[in-house]
């Protein structure tokens, strides 16, 4: 039995790497370490299993505009922690993650004890945020309400969402999911109803609060 069981979604595997080797070393040979380079493989091994130990979830991942994933995962799946990775450090990146229900924050930058120490914190229960976490600008409202219609949404609505968003046609999403355009069209129903949009527009501007620089 793995001491730990730690799902790392990033879409680089260089970094993919680093971190299984921060993390064996810190947590010991035991711990299992589980890849995923995109949403979608994110979610696969979510629905597989939902009692993982820790989430280490990459700011810009394929399948997710933003904090999205982040909001996602936090609808779908409460009981794990998650703690975000970026490249992007700005104190309003890390201040949103935390907004969004991130367990903490390890900026690409930081050195492989750092990234021990927090994975090691969150993982007794507790937070890890960088010293810049204080600044930061706070989330808007709008912001705030567009987080919580996403994390109403099943994956397979947000998955039809991403693609609308994307400017894919009913049955252009139905030839990808594999499923009929009457099943699409109940999926995007929902989706309006849930995110209180009417049109595509709408929601496309909607999914772009979840941008990871809020818009000045």
């Amino acid at each position: 039995m793995a001491a730990y069981e730690i799902l790392i979604a990033d879409d680089h595997p260089l970094f993919r790497s680093a971190l299984q080797q921060a993390l064996t070393l810190g947590l010991g040979p035991e711990v299992r370490l589980v890849e995923a380079a995109s949403i979608a493989e994110l979610e696969g091994h979510l629905a597989a299993k939902s009692d993982w130990d820790l989430v280490l979830l990459d700011l810009n991942m394929p399948g997710a505009y933003g904090f999205s994933g982040l909001v996602l995962l936090r609808g779908q799946y409460p009981q794990i922690p998650v703690v975000m990775i970026s490249a992007q450090e700005e104190a309003s990146v890390v201040n949103r993650s935390r907004e969004f229900g991130a367990s903490g924050f390890i900026p690409k930058s930081s050195p492989l004890e750092t990234i021990q120490q927090a994975v090691r914190q969150v993982l007794d229960g507790d937070t890890w945020w960088p010293p810049l976490a204080e600044e930061g600008v706070p989330v808007s409202d709008e912001a705030k309400a567009a987080g919580a219609g996403l994390a109403s949404l099943t994956p397979q609505q947000f998955r039809v969402l991403t693609m609308v968003c994307e400017g894919l046609l009913n049955k252009q999403i139905a030839y990808e999911l594999s499923v009929s355009e009457a099943t699409v069209k109940a999926h995007v129903t929902a989706i309006f109803r849930k995110l209180g949009v009417r049109t595509r527009t709408q929601a496309a501007l909607l999914l772009q609060q979840m941008e990871s620089i809020p818009a000045q």
